[in-house]
């Protein structure tokens, strides 16, 4: 091991060991000594096992449910390692939690996204890498670099993969279609949108379809399923429009309240997600299939360790 890879060091905390390991194993290296623990009145023990001085240090940890907890683990360990005289420590959020939240839509909103910026950037990240961001502005929300990955290129090759026929990519919103568009620029499928009203939070009323679905074999993608009400509505709107089989990707699982019912009573033959989030076997379905991020992140650490590009892993 040269002595550059000596000098970046991987930890996780409580989110997501699994992918943490993975990346790990990718990258030839152990994960880094340190406990996370809870005192008994529910406060966060964050314990570095070993030495960080003048070291690269990556910390992985998507903030997902509970985002508070996982967030605060991120936030201590990030000063921990501050305090312990890390040369740069860089916050690696598969998930980025309060994404959702970037915008004022009423009077007195606020912007959540925002203030979890600021507060890495307090804390003392360096630099942040992040899997597809609920929107791309949020980069601007940070004064320090801000690595934005995609996750259609991991979903592009696993369709490739299957030699579907027939293929449209449909976007279950109008928000969503660059990355609708992407995928089906990579797979040379045909794109369609859905066109729909949200009336509030978690509910969404399907308006109409943009485009041709008629004996397709249609994907329809977004960045996350959080309670399955888009997709499931959008599927059955798109089998009434006279599509063949409808399958459903995204990058971030949340599945939160009734999603995983609703996924598993739907006519969607298949979900593909990605590991940015962990996938508890309880919310595992038979037409769910996870695939792994931690090759793309593994490849994003080595370029910044080395002062590489990371956009040139998407040419």
């Amino acid at each position: 091991m040269s002595t550059s890879r000596q000098r970046l060091k991987i930890f996780t905390a409580n989110a997501n060991p699994g992918l943490a390991e993975e990346i790990a194993d990718y990258l030839g290296v152990s994960l880094g000594a340190c406990k996370v623990k809870r005192f008994s009145d529910g406060e966060i023990s964050i314990a570095i096992d070993e030495s960080v001085r003048g070291a690269d240090v990556f910390i992985i940890q998507p903030t997902c449910n509970p985002v508070n907890d996982n967030l605060m683990e991120l936030l201590i360990m990030i000063d921990a390692m501050r305090r312990a005289s890390a040369r740069r420590i860089t916050a690696v959020m598969p998930y980025y939690g309060y994404a959702r939240q970037e915008r004022k839509a009423r009077a007195r909103d606020p912007i959540s996204a925002k203030l979890v910026a600021n507060l890495l950037t307090a804390a003392g990240a360096r630099r942040v890498v992040a899997m597809d961001l609920h929107a791309s502005a949020i980069q601007g929300f940070f004064d320090i670099p801000v690595d934005h990955l995609p996750g259609v290129p991991i979903l592009a090759e696993y369709y490739k993969s299957k030699n579907l026929q027939d293929v449209v990519v449909v976007s279950p919103d109008i928000g969503g279609v660059t990355r609708a568009r992407n995928l089906a620029g990579r797979i040379g499928a045909e794109l369609a949108i859905i066109d729909k009203r949200r009336p509030q939070p978690n509910v969404s009323e399907i308006m109409h379809i943009i485009g041709n679905v008629q004996d397709k074999t249609v994907i329809m993608i977004d960045d996350i399923i959080d309670t399955a009400g888009t997709i499931t509505q959008g599927a059955q709107a798109l089998l009434e429009r006279g599509a063949k089989e409808v399958l459903v990707c995204c990058t971030h699982p949340v599945l939160s309240g009734p999603a995983v019912s609703r996924l598993a009573d739907s006519i969607i033959k298949e979900v593909v997600v990605c590991n940015t989030i962990p996938v508890p076997q309880e919310k595992m379905i038979p037409k769910m299939k996870v695939l792994s991020v931690a090759p793309l992140l593994g490849e994003a650490i080595i370029r910044i360790h080395e002062d590489l590009s990371v956009s040139k892993l998407f040419d």
